[in-house]
């Protein structure tokens, strides 16, 4: 048999923000044993951990084709855990009104981004704000105020008379797509002020993919839903990595097809659970049979 070399990237996983989503979601239940408790939208994006937060009782609401301040129209009463993306300004009044209990599980970093952009609006600067558009984390800065343009990579940048123009991104960004598009806006607005808003534990991720040596092969864990997840693929791809995959389970593969590689880096996103990625690695450096994913563990961090 073919000698494999398997690479567990590190760093991976979880990061921080979505451990203290995840945290907190736990410990709301824990603190309110018989409320109805209801997350608008998905806590973190991977429909695992949707799934295992089933079992503590807590519901979630998803909709791609409304806003979370639409969405909260669906809820009334009990508690509201506001997702680990953030949401804008309306959305916290709109649930007040409502009389819901507020539980924030909005990621340290997102926070950050939005209160450097309410600083420069506040300073009537127009803000171009690089981020996927109806993603969560950036409809909560782009819904903030008419003021902020959502420039997507790739597509034409906004022209606007204004000479006081604030650029920052959505946290999950990709550090090429935003080099990429940082450099297109400083050419028509030179005089623009810059803010590179990609959060540590993406840039990191990024850069551990980057710095692999002669491998052959790359498998992303991570729901494709998940933006940091499919920028890890992407950048996979830019760093010449000749065969990348994206799974969401070991579900999504089989051994056999892996046999021919040499040596295969395995990574996750952000939002992927641990025990997932686990049962991946196992699974090709192990003589086992396919693992069952057991939805009660997934939680288990």
């Amino acid at each position: 048999m073919k000698t494999q070399n398997i690479i567990i990237v590190k760093p991976q996983g979880y990061c921080g923000g979505v451990l203290k989503a995840i945290e907190t979601a736990k410990k709301t239940r824990i603190q309110y044993p018989d409320q109805k408790i209801t997350i608008l939208g998905n806590l973190v994006h991977n429909q695992y951990v949707k799934k295992a937060l089933q079992y503590y009782s807590i519901d979630t609401i998803e909709d791609k084709t409304k806003t979370r301040v639409e969405l909260l129209d669906e809820i009334h009463e009990g508690i509201v855990i506001f997702t680990a993306h953030g949401v804008s300004p309306k959305v916290y009044e709109k649930a007040k009104e409502k009389g819901l209990i507020l539980v924030d599980a909005s990621c340290p970093f997102v926070l950050q981004t939005q209160k450097i952009v309410k600083q420069y609006l506040d300073e009537e600067y127009t803000i171009f704000y690089i981020g996927k558009n109806k993603h969560p984390e950036a409809e909560s800065i782009y819904t903030m105020s008419e003021h902020v343009h959502l420039i997507e990579p790739h597509k034409e940048i906004p022209k606007v008379s204004t000479s006081k123009i604030f650029v920052t991104n959505q946290t999950t960004m990709s550090i090429y797509e935003l080099k990429d598009t940082f450099e297109k806006i400083r050419r028509l607005y030179p005089n623009a002020l810059f803010h590179d808003e990609i959060c540590n534990a993406t840039r990191v991720r990024q850069q551990a993919i980057l710095d692999l040596k002669n491998v052959d092969c790359l498998i992303v864990v991570g729901d494709p839903t998940s933006n940091n997840s499919q920028k890890l693929v992407d950048i996979g791809k830019q760093a010449g990595i000749e065969h990348v995959f994206s799974i969401q389970t070991v579900e999504d593969i089989d051994k056999k097809d892996f046999e021919k590689y040499t040596t295969i880096a395995i990574t996750s996103g952000a939002s992927t659970p641990t025990y997932l990625t686990n049962q991946v690695k196992d699974y090709l450096s192990q003589d086992i049979e396919k693992p069952k994913i057991r939805i009660q563990e997934i939680l288990d961090i």
